[in-house]
């Protein structure tokens, strides 16, 4: 491979070849502590369990890797849900990081995109993670960073 082509994944899609913390804060390579990379989902939905089960164990940056596999391939129609899913994941990434800013601005972002889908959408109670990212910005905006936020577990419910 030549010094400027990227490594790609089985698509074609370019694979970031950094390794990164567990917030996604770039490593120099071989640098201990990084994330292990996961094969990629056969599936939306099993993109979709992969980032419910990284963001209920508090793993947002994974989270929103896990559900980006689903945003990029994803319909027009379902992109704003998947979109939503990631923008909530990384505005809790951004909290973590101490950034205020990015994490108030990517929680309301992702707050917008999935009040467009319902109560429920695809399982997810997108309706009450929508209010709790909301809710989550705007304590971000008033408080900081440390304001205390009780994020809740995502539940699907069974199809």
């Amino acid at each position: 491979m030549a010094a400027n082509e990227r490594d790609r994944d089985e698509a074609g899609r370019p694979k970031n070849l950094r390794p990164r913390d567990e917030l996604g804060r770039p490593l120099p390579k071989g640098a201990p502590g990084a994330l292990e990379a996961e094969p990629p989902a056969r599936t939306p939905e099993e993109a979709l369990a992969r980032g419910i089960e990284h963001f209920n164990a508090g793993r947002y940056f994974q989270a929103h890797e896990a559900w980006e596999e689903g945003w990029h391939p994803a319909p027009e129609a379902e992109r704003d849900f998947w979109q939503g899913l990631t923008q909530v994941a990384v505005g809790l990434t951004h909290r973590l990081r101490g950034n205020a800013h990015g994490a108030a601005t990517l929680l309301r972002r992702g707050a917008r995109r999935l009040g467009g889908y319902g109560e429920t959408h695809m399982g997810l109670p997108v309706g009450a993670i929508s209010k709790f990212a909301a809710d989550a910005a705007d304590r971000v905006e008033k408080e900081g960073v440390e304001a205390p936020i009780d994020v809740p577990p995502i539940e699907k419910a069974d199809s």
